[in-house]
């Protein structure tokens, strides 16, 4: 509603109601830096930005999150209420000029009328804004975003919403991670907080997180019988504290830079370190074996092991920094949405300690366990040795967990079969037993020799599941389609170009799509493919949809680029379309989802 001159007096002018500042963020691409005034809003769908003059093209922007409103004026639109960052990519070379157009309004009732500003840019230089410094640069550069590819054009206008959220007041389902976005920019900062503290306590005992338990009980263990309650406490907290602060800062430079440190650390090499580096733990803790290796190399594996085992402080913060990054990094709905409200509002001080608490709530458990483990460690005897082992297992088990992320199916089921032979037969599964505790012993020993054979077999029939290695094997039960048959099943889309493409032909057939953010490194990835794609209700439904996976394996520019054209920082993640090629987003999947409530999901998707 346009309001008469006198009432106009009491708004701001349009410059300081909305201010844009452009610059080149680096030769490919440019950013601009929307400054939004309290009580103020932008549309979404208003912003646009044309080439001038010069010889250089534009893509499509990669916008932030935007929120749904119902608008007297226009109905239903996306606004931005905040600071935002669009980053719009750049193809040519010399100097160019843009013109940046927008519109927006007073929440109070005035529409300004259309606003447009021309900046002068050049490839060969980073602008001037005043923050491309040095630090800037160095995360730009980490980021290696791909420049989209678009059709060239001389314009590229914002003509779909991008990774909306859904304002509370516009009575709108919302996905579970728009849901805590909006719980953020809510208000409520000790509410908000004290909500992600508790999510981080659910989250403790996820696949992602799990394996850090024995992590940090081999370092306790490992310390040896002379460990009090007090070192043991303070080497857990220094272990939980250097995790949450990695997770934090991590997720705060992805919020702000969409750099997914976590994705980048889960290089074959990388992966391989940190899993020899468990495996001299393990070695450290079975000092009953003998090694049958010169006393010399002897004492430089145990050299090594107990550098690592954290004897000092610096040790132990240095392997939860390291267990942040490689051990899990998956995303889950809170991390999401955490992300998200840090790349829509910038607030990274907020959205920081959102973080830094849900990481607090994960190490909770952590925290118990270790202290646990110093105080009830026994202090002497076989008694120790046969904990030490026990351990020594778990490290070996995490470092072939983690190896599989990169190994085929055949050697990790290999592995595993080895593991769990070779405990069988410590335990006694082979051996008589006459006393309760062998008793026990040999009992667990035979339970893990019977799963090492199904494995043996398994690796010898094509099995690839660990946790059904005959499932292959059965014939005419289709509820036990392994997860390699579900990947099968999908096309792979390879960046924003080839995406467009199959969304174009899925809209021309009038299908609905389902498109799934995949990684052989995401934990919640394997359990989607094991234990909800293959399950027969959802598969039923799958067929009549056309299904999609960018595959994350290899985190490539041009798969970051499809992760950041939906506002995402790394799988799992799986967005539904409709028939007409647009986004379902309030039936966003983020994180692991059951077999049951995803059918439900599905039929959301395919009842629209």
């Amino acid at each position: 509603m346009l309001l008469s001159a006198s009432a106009e007096e009491d708004f701001l002018d349009p410059d300081i109601a909305f201010s844009v500042n452009v610059s080149m963020k680096d030769g490919q691409n440019l950013s601009a830096k929307f400054k939004v005034a309290e009580h103020y809003y932008l549309y979404q769908e208003r912003i646009s930005f044309v080439v001038k003059s010069g010889n250089v093209q534009l893509g499509k922007p990669i916008l932030p999150a935007a929120i749904l409103k119902n608008d007297p004026n226009f109905g239903d639109v996306y606004i931005y209420k905040h600071d935002f960052n669009i980053d719009v990519p750049v193809s040519g070379q010399g100097d160019f000029e843009v013109i940046v157009k927008y519109q927006g309004c007073a929440a109070a009732g005035l529409c300004y009328p259309p606003q447009k500003k021309t900046i002068n840019l050049s490839t060969a230089t980073l602008g001037n804004s005043a923050t491309n410094n040095a630090v800037s640069d160095f995360l730009s550069q980490a980021k290696q975003v791909a420049t989209v590819s678009t059709p060239e054009t001389k314009e590229a206008t914002v003509s779909t919403p991008v990774a909306p959220t859904v304002d509370t007041a516009a009575n709108a389902t919302v996905s579970e991670t728009d849901q805590i976005t909006n719980m953020l920019s809510g208000g409520n900062t000790w509410v908000a907080i004290a909500f992600f503290f508790g999510i981080g306590l659910l989250l403790a005992f996820t696949p992602c997180v799990f394996p850090m338990i024995p992590i940090l009980s081999s370092i306790i263990v490992g310390q040896g019988a002379g460990l009090t309650t007090r070192r043991a406490f303070t080497l857990s907290l220094v272990y939980v504290l250097a995790m949450a602060l990695t997770y934090t800062a991590a997720g705060v430079l992805a919020g702000l830079f969409g750099a997914n440190l976590q994705a980048a650390f889960q290089n074959p090499w990388i992966l391989i370190s940190f899993s020899a580096i468990f495996v001299l733990l393990a070695l450290s803790m079975f000092g009953f074996y003998e090694l049958q290796l010169p006393a010399s190399v002897q004492a430089k594996l145990a050299d090594v092991s107990n550098k690592q085992q954290g004897g000092t402080l610096t040790g132990v913060a240095i392997m939860g920094l390291l267990s942040a990054l490689i051990v899990g990094p998956c995303v889950a709905p809170p991390l999401a949405g955490a992300l998200i409200y840090i790349g829509q509002t910038g607030d990274a001080l907020l959205g920081g300690a959102a973080l830094f608490a849900l990481s607090m709530g994960m190490g909770v458990p952590l925290l118990l366990i270790g202290t646990a483990a110093g105080k009830y460690m026994p202090r002497a005897g076989g008694w120790m040795d046969n904990v030490k082992a026990v351990f020594g297992v778990s490290l070996l088990a995490v470092a072939i967990w983690m190896l599989s992320r990169i190994l085929p199916d055949a050697i990790s089921l290999l592995l595993w079969a080895i593991l769990a032979i070779a405990s069988a037969i410590y335990l006694g599964a082979l051996e008589a037993a006459t006393t309760g505790w062998q008793k026990l012993g040999k009992t667990l020993g035979l339970i893990l020799l019977t799963w090492g054979l199904f494995l043996l077999i398994a690796v010898a029939s094509g099995g690839n599941s660990v946790l059904n290695p005959l499932a292959h094997l059965a014939s005419g039960n289709s509820t036990t389609s392994t997860s390699a048959v579900a990947h099968t099943n999908f096309r792979n889309v390879s960046g924003i170009t080839d995406l467009e493409t199959a969304l174009s032909e899925a809209k021309n057939q009038g299908k609905p799509v389902m498109l799934d953010f995949y990684a052989d490194w995401c934990v919640s990835c394997k359990e989607m493919e094991s234990f909800t794609f293959s399950d027969q209700a959802v598969t039923q439904r799958l067929n009549n949809m056309v299904l999609l996976q960018v595959d994350m394996t290899a985190n490539t520019a041009e798969q970051q680029a499809v992760l950041k054209r939906f506002g995402l920082v790394g799988p799992p993640a799986i967005l539904f379309f409709n028939g007409n090629g647009q986004e379902q987003r309030n039936l966003r999947v983020v994180g692991f989802m059951k077999a049951q409530p995803f059918a439900a999901q599905l039929d959301k998707a395919l009842a629209k």
